[in-house]
């Protein structure tokens, strides 16, 4: 909600306060500015999860990737070693060495990719939060808008679409608590 727009509504707000019947209009829009207000903090929280997350995501596909490039260099000198036939004892306990590290590293980069796509599958849940902090925040802000009409046209169909959209908002919002998957 831009500055302006706020002294817009203040100033509609305290023009509804001195007409009696307007007054739960102007107690409904006081409600909907403050949820717009809650819905914008939790999807921007929301939003800088998914960021964190994706980070997340990148520095084990990094990890991944670097265990990936040992593993094959390993891989690639133990095979260089054996075409050499080389068969004294620290050859062999070089092999063996290298033997060992291919065989941890294979079982770790299973254990890296998962993590990864765990991260991943993290990201994707929280964009799908944020998405619906959004729609929810837009639809608050219509509503509050909405209702925001009747102070001018003193019609109270506007008032009753506004809740409309606030509920709707509201109930977009809560829905993100649902949201496992």
């Amino acid at each position: 909600m831009e500055p302006n727009e706020a002294q817009e509504l203040q100033e509609e707000h305290e023009q509804a306060a001195r007409n009696p019947s307007l007054r739960p209009v102007s107690f409904t829009m006081s409600v909907l500015a403050v949820l717009v207000a809650i819905s914008t903090v939790l999807g921007h929280r929301t939003h800088t999860e998914a960021v964190l997350a994706q980070a997340r995501a990148s520095d084990q596909w990094n990890e991944y990737q670097a265990k990936k490039i040992r593993l094959n260099e390993t891989q690639l000198t133990s095979d260089i070693l054996s075409i050499l036939a080389v068969h004294d004892d620290k050859a062999k306990k070089l092999m063996d060495g290298y033997k060992a590290h291919s065989d941890k590293w294979g079982a770790d980069l299973q254990q890296e990719e998962d993590k990864a796509h765990e991260f991943e599958a993290e990201v994707r849940r929280s964009e799908r939060k944020a998405n619906r902090f959004d729609l929810g925040e837009a639809l608050l802000e219509i509503g509050l808008v909405v209702t925001s009409i009747t102070l001018l046209t003193r019609q109270r169909a506007y008032w009753y679409l506004g809740m409309g959209f606030g509920i709707a908002g509201m109930a977009v919002c809560v829905t993100v608590l649902l949201l496992h998957l």
